[in-house]
């Protein structure tokens, strides 16, 4: 890897970020760091523009009193400024804590007073009408510094600033003590806290995990040897900054590698800046993967009968053998010219339209993600893979090797990390990407490090003959049927949400006598589809409970469980009844993580009427939820829901049978 060589001649100790931002200033100085789209132009800075601004950034937080030790909240989408705040206050030997851009203000107001936040760096006029919002509730909030000015004129806040004004006021501080930031580098050591991120609390309270810069050091350097990451490469930061995924990616990598990082003009505007940047490398969630491919779905049930029989068709062919022929192996002559022509037709312009006609790697990481759907890029060329990791361990644990990706695996432990199993089948972890300790935690600290050094994952897996390991899913959520049998709710769910008409879905059954589910429609997807049937709607709550919809969605579900049948061991956890939830599951109403996970124990009780319709064979359920607007208003959704009994196989049933 070019940057840990060049690191090496200069036998320099790059032991945080900074001294790898001052590294990269120096070798590559003139090459492009970071792009950012603002009003439809790409606009570029340099190694030696970030590192100048970047230290103009830290010499006017010091202005202001930041200090060693403190905290700086950042909150946006993904801006330039934003990541290089976080280097100027690791500069001063602070810690960055980025918060999550969507939440509600009353959502940061316990990581604002955990934290002790006296600065925080906010995108825009929304995030410092938030922070004012709550600012009597968070009485050491002293400065809330503002990037982007519009709507900003008329705040008479004297808390309120520009950062412009603080990176202004920092570069005449820096020509007046040109010693004064080298020397606060020079201070920082590898074991310092580089970032607190707060875990996203699908139980209790969030708790803030504090990343050492060796730790993230450690994880981004075995990532990017173990695929080759170079400068030359390029990413597209999308995801929220308060995720471990995009600080690994988008900040650690980013510095340790010296790729160019590329910072979409909105969230709207992400399909078509990923088209005009075409990434070579690239990483996303498994519900950035499910919706793109719901929308190529779409997109193909629009289409003609020729051009729509001509994508079903080489689809077959790719499904067939595309995975073969990227890892290298032996295909026959004749899939192989069929999947030549495909390519030419249908799999490039198709990787063209998802802006991944460049991509050399791709991860997905963050929650389970369905065989069927991982085929799917892998067929049409895409060098998709899995990782496996936590905020804990800077989300680094495993990487797939090229050539040798099984699609229900999560691939072997990456370098210079150990893996057991515990007696209970829990994954434990040991290395150099371990979290320091919980913020003020020390108890919780305790809990999950045990004396030997080894972390507590709360996932339950094995390590297969190949030393692959394979997710089962959360430790606390695998259960038993009253039958003794094994229950994986994470694995039923995720099969429902490969098909592209089913968003979410929730699935019980501990200690009963058969598994039942919530469904969530992709309002997208399936409002497509009622269109295109003639079929009138008036909101999300109307489609989903027309009976159209419902034998729709149970087809997909007899589906899955035709294909639970051939599992051994879940083959008598198939679902037995279902009902479409009357309004999507939302992070504002409690019910989901802001990355998404389901608050299982939360759901279980707010809608613990419907859980009971369910098991007592009831037709159909009245329910009124109360939710949450985005303007702080609520208000009451109602609907009777019905209750469908689905289709079960015998074991070993063959999948034809759902057709």
């Amino acid at each position: 890897m070019a940057a840990t060589t060049d690191a090496a001649a200069s036998g320099s100790a790059l032991d945080t970020f900074p001294r790898w931002l001052l590294q990269h200033e120096r070798v590559r100085g003139g090459k492009t760091a970071t792009r950012e789209k603002d009003l439809g132009i790409w606009q570029s800075w340099t190694w030696q523009q970030v590192a100048a601004e970047t230290r103009a950034m830290a010499a006017g937080l010091a202005e202001l009193g930041f200090q060693r030790g403190d905290h700086l909240a950042i909150i946006g989408d993904n801006r330039p400024r934003l990541y290089w705040a976080m280097c100027a206050a690791q500069m001063l030997g602070g810690i960055p804590v980025p918060l999550y851009q969507d939440a509600v203000a009353a959502e940061m107001v316990f990581a604002l007073q955990d934290a002790e936040i006296r600065i925080a760096i906010v995108e825009d006029q929304e995030q410092v009408d938030k922070l004012l919002e709550v600012r009597e509730q968070c009485p050491a909030l002293a400065h809330i510094l503002y990037d982007d000015p519009r709507g900003m004129r008329h705040y008479k806040q004297t808390c309120v600033q520009s950062v412009d004004e603080i990176v202004a006021m920092g570069g005449i501080h820096n020509r007046n003590q040109p010693e004064f930031i080298p020397g606060e580098i020079a201070q920082g050591r590898g074991d310092d806290v580089a970032i607190m991120l707060y875990t996203s609390g699908t139980t209790g309270k969030p708790k803030g995990v504090c990343q050492t810069h060796s730790a993230l050091i450690a994880a981004a350097t075995g990532g990017c040897s173990f695929d080759n990451i170079s400068p030359a490469d390029e990413i597209l930061s999308y995801l929220p900054m308060a995720w471990v995924g995009d600080n690994l990616f988008s900040y650690a990598q980013a510095l340790v590698a010296g790729f160019t990082v590329n910072c979409p003009e909105s969230g709207e505007t992400v399909m078509t800046d990923l088209r005009e940047i075409g990434p070579t490398y690239y990483f996303a969630p498994p519900r950035v993967f499910e919706n793109l491919l719901t929308q190529v779905m779409i997109r193909m049930e629009d289409a003609g009968a020729v051009k729509r029989g001509l994508f079903h068709y080489f689809m077959a062919v790719a499904k067939r053998c595309g995975a073969e022929i990227l890892d290298g192996k032996p295909v026959a002559a004749a899939d192989r010219l069929l999947y030549a022509m495909g390519n030419l037709l249908i799999y490039g312009p198709l990787r063209n339209v998802l802006g991944m006609s460049r991509i050399r790697v791709a991860y997905t990481a963050g929650a389970a993600i369905g065989p069927d759907l991982f085929r799917f890029y892998r067929s049409i060329g895409i060098n998709l893979k899995q990782l496996y990791g936590q905020t804990e361990t800077c989300a680094y644990v495993c990487l797939q090797p090229d050539r040798e990706i099984e699609f229900d695996s999560v691939g072997k432990p990456a370098p210079q990390v150990e893996i057991r199993i515990a007696a209970n089948g829990e994954i434990l972890v040991r290395g150099p990407m371990l979290l320091k300790e919980y913020f003020k935690r020390p108890d919780a600290t305790a809990e999950v490090i045990d004396a030997e050094g080894w972390f507590h994952t709360g996932d339950a897996g094995f390590l297969d003959a190949a030393g692959q390991l394979k997710i089962i899913d959360r430790a606390k959520d695998v259960g038993k049927l009253a039958t003794g049998a094994m229950f994986a709710p994470n694995y039923i769910e995720n099969k429902l949400k490969f098909f592209p008409h089913i968003k979410e879905a929730v699935a019980f059954g501990h200690d009963r006598d058969m598994v039942c589910a919530f469904v969530n429609i992709d309002m997208g997807a399936v409002g497509n589809w009622a269109e295109r049937r003639g079929l009138a709607y008036s909101g999300y709550t109307d489609l989903a409970g027309k009976a159209e919809v419902h034998e729709l969605i149970q087809e997909c579900v007899e589906k899955v469980n035709a294909e639970l049948a051939h599992d051994a061991m879940l083959a008598e956890t198939q679902i037995h009844r279902f009902l479409i939830l009357h309004k999507e599951l939302d992070p504002d109403d409690d019910e989901l993580t802001r990355t998404r996970k389901v608050r299982r124990s939360f759901i279980a009780e707010k809608y613990g009427v419907l859980i009971d319709a369910l098991y007592a064979g009831k037709a159909s359920q009245y329910i009124e939820t109360v939710v949450k607007f985005e303007d702080g208003r609520s208000g009451k959704v109602a609907a009777d829901l019905g209750i469908r009994d689905v289709k079960t196989f015998p074991a070993g049933a063959a999948a034809k049978q759902a057709a």
